[in-house]
């Protein structure tokens, strides 16, 4: 890992960051990755992964230069993600960097994907190009912490969204379901679920509720997975998931089972989970250690006939996570709160 970055450098790999986040939402189960090309000092061309079975960001920016009359031949590469030197849906990626006359491969975040590990890298090394790797390393990280966190623990990134009533109640029994927080509010959870593989609740809230669960108010390219947790068979036969044509998952291990329940999603290259269930799926996931970020919408609401949501920072804390920063969507106050680095 290389500590010796120009300014230029930086301002490069921040540019790829930036292209890389085109793909957001359409990409899963392959991570975001942004390429730039550049050439005595100027970015002579840019790409991104777009859409699965697509040119990768590497062979996107190489089509991109030789589209605007710029050869790629002598450029550095600056790419978010090691390049891939394996078949997949596209040929490797070191090989395209090889056949365009790269001279020089710069890279935010090395590939964890047991696929990849270092081969890209080493591929490039022994066919004489120098790579750099190390360059804004956390950024990338970020980018792509589904992506990594499925490689490291072969489970999805479980991400909890709770909605409060100023008094920390999640449903008001005196009326029928309805939601309660702003449309501005409705849009940001909207956005949250087209970056999730699957939107996880319990079959009490789709009784109650009878969701959706589907990304509607802002553009989506694919439609999340619907997970029911249902070990008594207990939900409504006239429920829409059950008929709108969406694809639904009802899962009938009981709660003691949450990890093995993860881990069948992770084989269908499930990488990140959004628990919009009720407080006894949310608690069971805190208490099961397997939150690793969780979202709580503040309300002005008040619930004339409340159900306690016994959700507040202690609970958090003691499942080892820790607010991480305030937000705003529509008129409701969100507190963000993410997975301590030490917790277990």
């Amino acid at each position: 890992m290389s500590a010796d970055w120009s300014e230029n450098d930086r301002v490069f790999m921040e540019h790829a960051l930036l292209v890389a986040e085109r793909g957001r939402g359409k990409v899963s189960p392959n991570p975001l990755v942004g390429c730039v090309l550049v050439k005595d000092g100027v970015v002579i061309a840019e790409g991104w992964h777009d859409h699965l079975g697509g040119l990768h960001a590497e062979q996107m920016a190489i089509h991109d230069a030789e589209e605007k009359g710029h050869s790629p031949n002598g450029s550095t590469a600056y790419v978010t993600l090691e390049p891939c030197n394996h078949f997949g849906r596209t040929p490797p990626c070191t090989e395209a960097l090889m056949w365009a006359g790269v001279s020089e491969v710069v890279i935010a975040h090395h590939d964890p994907n047991p696929t990849v590990r270092g081969n890209g890298c080493r591929v490039l090394e022994e066919a004489g190009i120098p790579t750099r790797v190390g360059l804004m390393e956390s950024d990338a990280h970020e980018q792509m912490r589904a992506f990594m966190h499925w490689c490291e623990h072969r489970r999805p990134l479980i991400t909890v969204k709770l909605a409060l009533d100023a008094n920390g109640s999640v449903d008001d029994r005196s009326e029928a379901a309805q939601r309660f927080t702003s449309r501005g509010c409705l849009e940001k959870v909207h956005e949250l679920r087209r970056d999730c593989d699957a939107v996880l609740v319990g079959v009490e809230t789709v009784n109650r509720d009878d969701p959706q669960l589907t990304v509607r108010l802002v553009p989506a390219p694919r439609q999340p997975l619907r997970v029911v947790i249902d070990p008594q068979q207990r939900i409504h036969p006239q429920s829409t998931l059950l008929h709108d044509g969406g694809e639904t998952l009802l899962m009938q291990e009981d709660f003691t089972s949450l990890p093995s329940l993860l881990h069948q999603l992770a084989d269908r290259d499930i990488q990140r989970v959004l628990v919009e269930g009720g407080p006894a799926t949310v608690h069971r996931f805190l208490e099961a250690g397997l939150v690793d970020e969780v979202f709580l919408v503040h309300s002005a609401a008040v619930h004339q006939s409340p159900v306690p949501s016994n959700l507040d920072d202690k609970v958090l804390a003691k499942a080892g996570l820790s607010i991480h920063e305030e937000l705003v969507w529509g008129e409701e106050r969100v507190e963000h709160y993410l997975k301590n680095v030490n917790a277990a």
